[in-house]
């Protein structure tokens, strides 16, 4: 919360503690020891700013009703240094308690003097925390899922470093493993057909359709002709996926480069077989007791360690699993980079790797309470109110690329970070592009602009905006403008329940919240023609929106346009 949300919140805390004490005191309530009590924000701001609920949690302790508690709180509290303006109570002992001007005013100021830093929490405490999200296979283009990923990752860092944690944006590069080794087949089989014919040649029944790899294929003959058609099996596999593979790689930094992502880290997954990271952990493993060898194969004793049955390691060939290299991964993530919490935003599909893989961490003798996991669900892509219809083994899909071809960059990371990473997202094609209020993303830029506009007229007409006293903040008064100004004094606890929760949507939803205040207060409260102080106080109140719009959509990395 902001530090006058969290002043005012201590402070009512302070005087409903000192006037218990009083009437202790008094005589008038017993000497008891007191549980802690709630102060919320009500659901229906017509029943106060902030509700307590003193009365009732120390009803037990006290043996009184509520009710004559609160009764007896209310007439020893003194609430003249705060920003409390009235109370009552109600039902059977809620004490709710009312704003005044003094905090309605203290929320602009904060706003002004805070700049761009306005919204910032200290709840991470500097603590490294990475983010690791998208991290598509470089065997191809990245699809619809990976675009959903990539606006939720980045915007969760975001939200994570406004909470004040050191974040690290990374990217995992599978370029070693089994899905090389069918990169590597469905790209030599595409390589002979080119000379020998598709019906000479049978494609790999679990190789890649995609037609990026029938264009890599023919980039690499283009370049060396027929001169690996006779070359050994091996020999030209290497050779195709050595040409292939860093060229689908600059492909995704290009894509996310487009889409606004840029990494701090990518971190190939071959660097743990080259740099004997992989062989330690595993050395590591079977001196713990975590393995057993059976079928030539070795086994991680999963079961031990809240996995749901035993997992291959190495296979009998020699060759090490995906698990065992996801294993090598976090301890590196942990144990060599030294992070205080890890975030892997992963496809809903890969929900029965989450326990496995954070009880592998607990049997090294890492933290696995310290690695979450963001499950994100699936992309129903809609255009004229039909369903598109995508499939990524056949190659027939819609790419992060032709996605960003079709719809701006501000929309997609809009509308991919509106819904809770563990729900259905639908996405409308139609809406993304349309310059309405019913597309989100318009709808809260136009406020932005709507304020420049504002701003850039009063100064055709020599009307520059001055700063005010706090006595003629105090003055806007009426429910437009102060539920517009309660909802910007909770940006700092959005940033926090965001960042707790790993919802990022949450920061989409208040943007949205915030437009829709604006827009109402604007057509309830003149700006210009009113008296010189209120007309001020106003664009005070415009200029700490268009601040704090500013802030959102940049955590977003949305722009703010000035006119549209």
């Amino acid at each position: 919360m902001s530090k006058l949300v969290y002043q005012t919140v201590q402070d009512i805390r302070e005087i409903v503690l000192a006037a218990a004490g009083r009437a202790v005191a008094d005589g008038r309530l017993a000497s008891e020891p007191l549980p802690d009590f709630g102060i919320e924000i009500p659901a229906d701001r017509t029943h106060g700013d902030y509700a307590v609920n003193a009365a009732m949690v120390w009803a037990r302790a006290l043996k009184s009703a509520p009710r004559k508690i609160a009764e007896t709180l209310m007439e020893y509290a003194d609430f003249s240094d705060s920003c409390i303006d009235r109370w009552e109570i109600a039902g059977p002992g809620f004490i709710n308690l009312f704003l005044s001007g003094r905090f309605y005013a203290g929320v602009l100021e904060e706003i002004q003097e805070q700049g761009e830093d306005y919204g910032s929490s200290d709840l991470g405490a500097g603590q490294k925390a990475m983010v690791e999200f998208v991290s598509a296979n470089p065997t191809g283009p990245m699809h619809i899922g990976n675009a959903r990923g990539g606006a939720l990752g980045d915007c969760l860092a975001a939200v994570l470093e406004k909470a004040g944690y050191q974040v690290t944006r990374e990217f995992y590069v599978n370029d070693a493993g089994n899905q090389i080794l069918k990169f590597g087949n469905s790209l030599a089989a595409r390589y002979l057909q080119i000379y020998k014919g598709e019906e000479a040649v049978p494609f790999p029944e679990d190789g890649y359709q995609g037609e990026d790899i029938k264009t890599r294929a023919a980039e690499f003959a283009e370049i060396h002709g027929d001169a690996y058609v006779e070359a050994g099996e091996e020999a030209r596999r290497k050779a195709l996926v050595d040409y292939a593979l860093p060229k689908n790689v600059q492909g995704l930094r290009e894509d996310l480069a487009a889409y606004r992502i840029d990494y701090d880290v990518w971190f190939p997954e071959s660097s743990l077989y080259e740099d004997g990271e992989l062989d330690t952990v595993l050395a590591d493993m079977k001196a713990r007791g975590l393995t057993y060898e059976k079928e030539g194969a070795l086994w991680y004793k999963a079961t031990e360690h809240g996995g749901e049955k035993d997992e291959v390691l190495v296979r009998a060939n020699g060759n090490p699993t995906y698990f065992a290299g996801d294993i090598a991964y976090h301890h590196n993530k942990f144990a060599v980079r030294g992070y205080d919490k890890v975030i892997n935003v992963w496809g809903a599909d890969h929900h029965g790797h989450v326990a496995r893989l954070k009880g592998a961490m607990d049997a090294i003798g890492l933290h696995g309470d310290k690695l979450d996991i963001v499950l994100m669900q699936l992309v129903r892509l809609v255009r004229d109110g039909e369903a598109v219809r995508v499939s990524k083994r056949t190659g027939k899909s819609i790419t992060l690329k032709t996605l960003l071809d079709e719809v701006p960059a501000d929309a997609a990371r809009f509308i991919f970070n509106m819904r809770e990473p563990n729900t259905h997202l639908e996405f409308d094609l139609d809406l993304a592009v349309e310059q309405s209020s019913q597309n989100p993303v318009y709808y809260v830029q136009y406020a932005h602009a709507r304020i420049c506009s504002l701003f850039k007229n009063l100064k055709a007409e020599g009307v520059e905006p001055r700063s005010c006293t706090a006595e003629e903040l105090c003055a806007l008064n009426v429910p437009e403008e102060r539920e517009l100004i309660r909802h910007l004094a909770g940006l700092t606890g959005e940033v926090e329940a965001a960042a707790k929760a790993y919802d990022p949507a949450r920061m989409t939803r208040y943007a949205l919240e915030l437009a829709t205040l604006f827009h109402k207060f604007y057509t309830a409260c003149r700006i210009k023609g009113e008296a010189e102080p209120l007309m001020q106080a106003r664009l005070s109140l415009a200029d700490a929106v268009r601040s704090v719009l500013r802030i959102v959509l940049g955590m977003l990395k949305i722009s703010a346009p000035e006119s549209m």
